[in-house]
């Protein structure tokens, strides 16, 4: 499920322009997507050197939002995205929604006033609980009025199940700068999904081989696809070919989008696949 607020500032049936957001207390990103020619009006993002409260983050996105006039224009569609480690996976045919803040309670800490919002990732009978930023929220209907919000897990899970072409067991691994999300599939089925924050290379590849050991993953037929600020003659790339023989570079599908003077280097490609 998907958490919407009403308001009269969005104009769906005039206006062009989608606004896709992902927050994270390590970052932020946005862009805005021209949906006549499915073109990048403009996008940015920051990653912060140490990580923010939640009040010190609202006051970034201020500061990015005025910066690019982002406060001053309509929207048909805006999309807020939060990326944290506050979320957890549960079956939805065993799946209670009275019972929602107990499963989150084993797998993360949880405070007794945190709100507990849930995704659906669709066609994969998956139920995703999370806790989002409720201040950074409220900024956004305060700005645009109606929008949506999700977890990055929930769109990243459902992109790469839905494009997902390979016979072989493959772990996909996004990784910004200190966070990383592991993501492992037998063709469209969903064997994990784990979040990591990092800090080292020994970080990433520690968290990487403790759960190809979880699974019993051999590493030698094991398809390992990198992404995110991940590039070929970087540490992480470079070790992670010392314990595993086929690994490469994800070049996730960005057709759908004319991505202009950006590239897959300057563009968070999860604001895109939210939209």
């Amino acid at each position: 499920m998907t958490e919407k607020q009403k308001n009269n500032t969005l104009d769906s049936t005039s206006n062009y322009k989608k606004l896709s957001i992902q927050i994270s207390l390590n970052g932020l990103s946005f862009c805005v997507v021209d949906t006549l020619d499915n073109s990048i009006l403009v996008s940015d993002q920051k990653t912060f050197d140490e990580e923010l409260n939640p009040i010190e983050l609202e006051k970034e996105l201020v500061t990015m939002f005025t910066e690019h006039k982002i406060t001053t224009q309509k929207f048909s569609e805006v999309i807020g995205i939060h990326r944290n480690t506050l979320f957890c996976f549960v079956p939805k045919p065993l799946f209670v929604e009275e019972e929602a803040k107990n499963y989150l309670k084993y797998n993360t800490k949880v405070l007794a006033t945190d709100l507990i919002a849930q995704d659906e990732i669709t066609n994969y009978e998956i139920i995703n609980l999370y806790v989002p930023l409720v201040n950074i929220n409220n900024y956004i209907y305060d700005l645009f009025g109606e929008f949506t919000y999700k977890h990055s897990s929930s769109i990243l899970t459902s992109s790469l199940l839905n494009a997902n072409t390979n016979n072989d067991i493959t772990c996909y691994i996004y990784a910004s700068e200190k966070q990383m999300d592991i993501t492992v599939l037998d063709k469209k089925k969903l064997l994990l999904f784990n979040s990591f924050e990092y800090t080292t290379t020994e970080d990433f590849l520690y968290y990487l081989l403790f759960t190809c050991e979880q699974l019993k993953l051999n590493n030698e037929t094991l398809l390992l696809r990198l992404f995110g600020e991940i590039e070929e003659d970087s540490a992480i790339y470079k070790g992670s070919h010392k314990h595993f023989k086929n690994v490469s570079i994800y070049a996730p599908d960005s057709s759908t989008f004319q991505l202009g003077d950006y590239t897959k280097k300057n563009i968070d490609l999860t604001i895109l696949n939210a939209l």
